[in-house]
């Protein structure tokens, strides 16, 4: 019987959802490499490879047998293959710009070990979707919004959620569309650098983003009364400004967030929010030309830059913070610790904070592989973000349950069936 890899589900998987890999038909113990690459649409190429050998009966399951050292990772990691795929391009990150096609997974099989790979043995390829089959997708562009809604399948009302992502700008609709796959009705908004909204980190006026909360609060297949909202990054404070003065927020989680303004004024009626000040001196550059730029935000407790915390205490809805405990972007832990003080000297309910060692900046939808560094828009160069792989993707699927876990219990009353792992 000639190799061949067995893959379940066979031919396509939610990019989500956790993907069984076997090889049959080698021979009782032979050696052999596993090899996985995708493409983005960019055409960067990610690639992932690993060191195995069969059982006696010749048959490889990623699911009981652990990879040998000297690949990218080792040890019992059934989705190695995918959370640890790395670009050929240094500082390039993989994020899904059409959700409307999947990503295709090349999986090879090769002879032997060792930095050249031997003869190819078997092949497989495997779609990775973001939409689950009755999603429907609807690019909104009523008044100043420029946003895409994804709807579950089925009738609604559904729990409404706004996704908002960072200082990337443009309209990242992947986290949106995966969570729609879990019966919310999520608007994936964007704020500056997309179509005709401002080019560049300036200002920011809360009044579009109000436009936004009343768009989801008045569509009929939005379960009222109240709306949640998820951000990541500057999104993350831009979540908190929202939910500080904007009525109909029932529930706020932050992906790595500050709870300070960053990076552009904000400003809503008769209220102007400074950014928090910045210390060129205290980014460091390593050898490799990688800033490090943890230090270089002002502390928000001191000073002028007290100008710069939200008044998160104004908030009527329930809080969640995701923290990586090695974000080199800035101090999340930090930043999520200070919230929690601040709610709770006002008499407001306590934040859930989960944090994750070993998890950096970016934490994504689970099985995306971790980015160490990549472009900075607003320094213009390289920044690392931090992470270890193996923790970093242990987070992300955890963080996933979480943030469900937590819009289904504020935003329709039931607790979901998802508990922490971690």
């Amino acid at each position: 019987m000639a190799p061949s890899i067995r893959l379940s589900p066979a031919a396509r998987s939610l990019f989500d959802e956790p993907l069984a890999i076997a090889v049959q038909g080698l021979g009782p113990r032979q050696q052999v490499t596993l090899r996985t690459s995708l493409r983005d649409e960019t055409g960067q190429l990610f690639q992932a490879s690993a060191y195995y050998q069969a059982g006696d009966d010749g048959e490889l399951d990623l699911a009981r047998c652990p990879a040998l050292p000297g690949g990218s990772f080792s040890g019992l990691e059934p989705m190695g293959l995918l959370w640890a795929l790395q670009p050929q391009k240094p500082f390039w990150r993989l994020v899904k710009r059409d959700v409307q096609s999947p990503f295709l997974l090349q999986l090879e099989v090769f002879e032997g070990h060792g930095e050249r790979p031997g003869r190819l043995l078997a092949q497989a390829q495997h779609e990775r979707v973001f939409l689950r089959d009755g999603v429907r997708r609807v690019p909104v562009r009523e008044g100043r919004i420029r946003a895409t809604l994804f709807l579950p399948p089925g009738n609604g009302p559904f729990p409404g959620i706004i996704d908002l992502y960072g200082t990337g700008g443009g309209l990242p609709e992947y986290r949106a569309c995966l969570l729609a796959n879990y019966g919310f009705a999520v608007l994936a908004l964007a704020f500056y650098n997309y179509e005709d909204l401002p080019k560049e980190m300036k200002e920011f006026h809360l009044e579009y983003f109000e436009e936004a909360v009343n768009y989801m609060l008045q569509h009929t297949q939005v379960k009222g009364p109240g709306i949640g909202l998820l951000g990541h990054s500057k999104g993350g404070d831009l979540c908190v400004s929202m939910a500080s003065f904007l009525k109909g927020i029932t529930a706020t989680a932050l992906i790595n967030g500050s709870v300070a303004n960053v990076g552009a004024v904000l400003r809503y009626k008769d209220i102007t929010i400074p950014p928090l000040g910045v210390n060129p001196k205290c980014i460091k550059v390593g050898k490799s030309g990688i800033a490090d730029i943890i230090d270089a935000l002002n502390n928000p407790l001191e000073g002028p830059d007290r100008q710069s915390f939200i008044p998160l205490e104004k908030a009527e809805c329930c809080f969640l913070f995701i923290v990586g405990q090695d974000d080199h972007n800035w101090k999340s832990e930090f930043f999520a610790v200070e919230g929690s003080k601040r709610l709770q000297a006002h008499g407001k309910e306590k934040p859930e904070i989960v944090c994750y060692p070993g998890a950096g900046h970016y934490i994504e939808p689970p099985f995306f592989p971790m980015c160490a560094a990549s472009m900075h828009l607003l320094f213009g160069k390289p920044v690392m973000w931090g992470g270890e792989p193996k923790a970093h993707c242990e987070a992300q699927i955890d963080a996933w349950q979480q943030i469900q876990a937590f819009f289904h219990k504020h935003l329709t009353g039931k607790p979901s069936r998802t508990s922490s792992k971690l």
